[in-house]
């Protein structure tokens, strides 16, 4: 069995007691409870790290988990007060820049965590007049010192185990020689590089940070990977073994991780060390890490070839980017170029600058929804939600008049989306509730002295209104102008009545509805809507900015969250019933893409996803013949063919209903069953009955 295998059920049986990070943030809390915030948070965080006792596994080559935040014999009085204490101090969340976040790690490899301190050291040294720099800076400072104590903490677990049998000698004095190289200097080796690159993840973790990526994996450990194996000090074989040690303790988080894209000049940045990953992420073959390719004009067919047989195993990874297109968006954001090429992604698919703007945030913007306003004047029939009242339906005599009228309610929605987002922010301090790890990796706060929510950052935040429900809102729209309009077969009055009633008693109708064109069948009728829905909403977001300054994107995703928004959207004027799932992203409407693959590539193309800064999600379902080598080639060239014409992304899932049926029957028969979900990957076995049919009911092209 691999080493990855041994390592996934050791760490499985050693997680035992009570999981209380909080409680050792407290022991650095109660040190000085009435400490200047970036003090209070840096000792809670100094603590975190060094308080705890970290364990060394017998099958780890990359030493870093988190089993030392499991207890089990500490007062449950203390743990209690612990948890009370820390919870007095306000946290951010995910809207409020938590999280998601591609540390800038170039820079910690290319200096070390001396060379780190050092310069933190000579920005005090800048900054000595100005108190709340040197504050920051300081903070700063303490929690590095506390994650090299936690690096010399692994060491020494690792040298007392060197007396227990059951451990392998030679893997123990690699976690200690390789700990002690990192605490001297930068790293010199591979293996150096990535135990680092492990150390700072496992930092985070342990601040209970989420969907932390890994960022362009491929590209900053490129130049230790090129040094060690061009002068044999280590295999490809060996380089995947280290990566397979890390990936499979990714599979509870979705951490992505970014390989190739291409440099300024347009050349294809796939290295031998891109496949390496490719290979370990196949191998594990769990639903994380969050494998993302950036496909490039000139990425070799080869590797993409290599990439359709991971996705073939099941597995679903990489999803697939078009590079010119996120390239063309984020260009229009005023980044510098250099910083646009060097972009990743963060949590299932949303662009990010790696290293240099605040934690990413998004939210859902259920655009279906807003047509029930239009239909019962402002007033949602399933009481959830308000919008504007646009007058009433006799007064629509065009289709032009009710696309301005819906275009009225997405505007107040737009507007109220982004008052609540901001309310978020405005609401916190951002001096009171800094992030001084977490500031360390990104440029510029070192240089500047700030906290990476106060100005630290070369760049400001940014924040994604997820729009929802491109094929649920075109075959809406197509089949109000075909029913309506041109076949005169319905008044809009009756349309309200039959969605009010969820169709009931309006059963012919509602087969006309379904008749009516569907979105990813290349019909232009409906898909002019498709073009509309990004050219719209993009126009209203982009007035938008941050509490700092920052912009608003769109994206065409959804996450599962098309499943919980449809449950609370009444009927659709496509034939969609009151609470079933929305279109999921920007993919068509389940079963209605009904004339195959090369009909739904020609579809989903058509908008202009250079206005889509965050990211699409296009999800595909092939059957498993479709990646046997007689027919992988068909798979590849439908990718091209789509990218050339403008597309943003596809995902893949290869299983079949069949399998999918029999997993949802006999989940004990297929526990290690990995489907791709939406932005990411799971056990199909886990998930929600209602994402379970969601998968299911995807089209399944042959």
């Amino acid at each position: 069995m691999k080493i990855f295998r041994e390592l996934n059920k050791e760490l499985k049986e050693k997680r035992e007691g009570s999981y209380t990070p909080y409680y050792y943030r407290y022991l650095g809390y109660k040190k000085d409870l009435a400490a200047r915030p970036a003090d209070l948070r840096a000792n809670g965080i100094h603590s975190l790290f060094t308080a705890t006792t970290p364990v060394i596994l017998k099958n780890e080559l990359i030493a870093g988990n988190r089993l030392s935040l499991f207890t089990n014999n500490i007062n449950p009085v203390v743990l209690e007060y612990a948890k009370n204490t820390v919870d007095r101090f306000r946290e951010r969340w995910f809207e409020t820049c938590r999280d998601h976040f591609a540390p800038d790690y170039r820079r910690i490899l290319s200096l070390g965590i001396p060379g780190f301190i050092n310069e933190i050291d000579a920005s005090l040294l800048r900054h000595r007049n100005d108190g709340e720099k040197c504050e920051t800076l300081r903070s700063m400072r303490l929690t590095l010192v506390g994650f090299s104590e936690m690096i010399g903490n692994y060491i020494s677990a690792a040298e007392k185990s060197l007396t227990d049998k059951e451990y392998n000698k030679e893997r123990l004095e690699g976690i200690i020689n390789t700990g002690r190289a990192l605490l001297k200097g930068k790293p010199s080796s591979f293996k150096e590089a990535l135990q680092l690159v492990w150390y700072c993840h496992n930092a985070f973790l342990m601040e209970e940070r989420y969907a932390m990526a890994l960022g362009r994996l491929d590209q900053y450990l490129y130049p230790f990977y090129k040094n060690d194996t061009e002068k044999g000090l280590i295999t490809d074989d060996e380089v995947t073994e280290l990566l397979e040690n890390i990936f499979i303790r990714l599979q509870d988080d979705v951490v992505n991780i970014c390989i190739g894209g291409q440099n300024v000049r347009g050349e294809c940045e796939i290295n031998g060390l891109s496949l390496c990953i490719l290979r370990a992420v196949g191998n594990c073959n769990v639903p994380g890490p969050n494998l993302s390719l950036r496909l490039t004009k000139n990425t070799p067919d080869e590797f993409l070839d290599e990439c359709l047989k991971v996705i073939g195993t099941g597995l679903g990874y990489p999803a697939i980017m078009n590079d010119d297109i996120n390239i063309a968006a984020l260009k229009k954001y005023g980044y510098d170029e250099e910083d646009v090429y060097d972009y990743c992604m963060v949590g299932c698919i949303e662009n990010f600058i790696s290293g240099k703007q605040p934690p990413w945030s998004d939210s859902i913007f259920n655009t279906p929804g807003f047509l029930d306003f239009v239909f019962n004047d402002g007033i949602s029939e399933t009481g959830h939600t308000v919008g504007i009242n646009t007058g009433r339906l006799e007064s629509i005599k065009t289709m032009d008049d009710f696309m301005h009228a819906y275009e009225r309610q997405l505007e107040y929605g737009a507007d109220e989306y982004y008052s609540r987002i901001n309310s978020a922010s405005d609401s916190l301090n951002q001096k009171y509730i800094p992030d001084p790890f977490m500031s360390c990796f990104c440029y510029d706060c070192i240089g500047r002295g700030l906290d990476i929510h106060n100005g630290g950052a070369k760049y400001p935040s940014v924040h994604g209104a997820v729009t929802m429900g491109i094929g649920t809102v075109s075959d809406s729209l197509a089949a109000i102008e075909k029913v309506v309009f041109i076949d005169k077969e319905a008044t809009l009055e009756e349309f309200r009545d039959a969605l009010n009633s969820n169709f009931e008693g309006y059963e012919v109708l509602r087969e006309k509805l379904l008749a009516a064109p569907k979105y990813g069948n290349n019909d232009d009728f409906v898909d002019k809507y498709a073009v509309w829905f990004i050219d719209y909403l993009s126009s209203l977001f982009e007035k938008y900015h941050t509490y700092d300054g920052g912009r608003f994107y769109i994206a065409a995703a959804a996450n599962i969250n098309n499943i919980y928004s449809g449950s609370v959207t009444n009927a659709t004027p496509d034939g969609r019933k009151r609470g079933e799932p929305l279109s999921d992203a920007a993919s068509p409407g389940y079963g209605r893409d009904t004339k195959g693959p090369t009909s739904t590539v020609n579809s989903v193309s058509k908008p202009d996803y250079t206005k889509v800064a965050c990211g699409t999600v296009v999800n595909q379902k092939y059957s498993p013949e479709m990646f046997s080598d007689e027919k992988r080639g068909k798979l590849l060239a439908i990718i091209r063919t789509l990218f050339k014409k403008g597309g943003q992304e596809i995902q893949i899932n290869a299983t079949s209903r069949e399998i999918l049926k029999k997993a949802m029957d006999e989940p004990e028969n297929y526990s290690d069953l990995v489907v791709r979900v939406s932005g990411f990957s799971a056990f199909y076995v886990t998930l929600d009955r209602a994402v379970q049919l969601d998968i299911l009911n995807r089209t399944q092209h042959e």
